[in-house]
């Protein structure tokens, strides 16, 4: 087969590749993925990177600390990151930038369309992208918490072709490799379901990473319905990448939507945080899916949280059911307000005068949720 026809491809890379001994970083599994980047740019690919590693390569500084402490992992992370990009500087013959993220960054519209620039400029000028999360800073509330998770966003960012994220096993089985010897590889998932997440099972546990199989279903989610395809391989083994090269399928195929979500409702439904809640009348939602700009102030229940104009927030019934994820109009404040006037009179009219509450552009649907 051919090389595959890619504009461009994010290949996230986890800690254990890294620094497989914790013991600083190792470019014993590095030097084939390498060589694939390398092969990808040479075919006229664009290449982003998303790379773990930076508390793990740099754990063995700290030999008398506990590891778990928040603060000392931060510092792991400080001076990890540093050996990190030197390493994967080493392998190149081409510049590289490092690109720090945070879920604030991502969330932030102004912000995540200033990263998207920032990747389309390094790569327009033949420099490879290197993106970690920036875990020096995360704290909970702003952290994306996995980089499988970053690798869809930044794919998505990207406008990536293809999101390839390397794994120690060769893609997703019927039930954990691990623990049953007739466990069968998928080697294609049309529909990502429960059934596949049931398959995926649980968070690691120990380890170097933060991440699992489940979170990297979690991520092929998110890429497929912007329309990328994405891939799970075995990156300890050269191999996976020399069939990639070939257009061949070294571990399982999550196939993208056949019609994607837009650009700016897939970031507000998988990237944006909701900034406040809207509850609305339990027989609203129907009317809510075809036509966003029939919400008026008659209604809603409830307006929870604090929120600006052009935030997103949550629209939901009563009982939790959640609706969509919306930008919104009007601030919590006047949302308020206007909710809780006597006169239905008067909210309509303000209505008419100042616009919908939210509009059918800037809208994502959340039925499945």
């Amino acid at each position: 087969m051919s090389h595959p026809n890619w504009k461009r491809v994010v290949i996230k890379v986890g800690s254990a590749l890294i620094s497989p001994n914790q013991q600083g970083c190792s470019s014993h599994y590095l030097l084939s993925i390498a060589q694939f980047i390398v092969r990808c740019r040479a075919n006229g690919t664009q290449v982003v990177l998303v790379s773990s590693g930076s508390v793990a390569a740099g754990a063995h500084l700290f030999p008398e600390q506990e590891k778990s402490d928040i603060a000392v992992k931060k510092a792991m992370a400080a001076a990890g990151q540093t050996e990190m990009i030197a390493t994967w500087d080493r392998l190149f013959d081409f510049p590289s930038a490092q690109m720090l993220l945070t879920h604030a960054d991502l969330r932030d519209r102004e912000r995540y369309v200033s990263i998207r620039e920032t990747i389309f400029s390094l790569l327009d000028n033949n420099i490879l992208p290197i993106v970690n999360e920036n875990d020096t800073v995360t704290t909970d509330k702003l952290k994306v918490g996995d980089n499988d998770n970053l690798s869809a966003m930044v794919a998505s960012a990207a406008e990536a072709d293809a999101l390839i994220i390397c794994s120690d096993i060769d893609g997703l089985y019927d039930k954990n490799p691990h623990e049953h010897d007739d466990a069968k590889l998928l080697k294609s998932v049309d529909t990502i379901d429960q059934s596949v997440y049931d398959m995926a099972g649980g968070a690691v546990k120990g380890g170097v990473g933060t991440g699992g199989m489940r979170t990297k279903i979690e991520a092929a989610e998110k890429a497929v319905s912007h329309g990328i395809d994405t891939y799970i391989i075995n990156g300890f083994t050269e191999l996976s990448f020399n069939m990639l090269l070939a257009g061949e399928n070294p571990g399982t195929h999550f196939k993208p939507h056949a019609k994607p979500m837009q650009e700016n409702v897939h970031w507000m439904r998988h990237t944006s945080n909701a900034q406040g809640e809207v509850i609305v009348e339990g027989d609203f939602d129907d009317s809510l899916h075809t036509d966003a700009e029939q919400l008026t102030s008659s209604e809603i229940i409830d307006v929870k949280g604090e929120f600006s104009v052009g935030d997103t927030i949550l629209v939901r019934k009563e009982d939790g059911t959640k609706l969509v994820k919306a930008k919104s109009n009007y601030s919590s404040c006047l949302l308020n307000f206007i909710a809780n006037q006597e006169s239905d009179e008067f909210a309509h009219e303000f209505e008419e005068k100042t616009g919908p509450i939210i509009s059918d552009q800037h809208i994502a649907n959340l039925e499945k949720e």
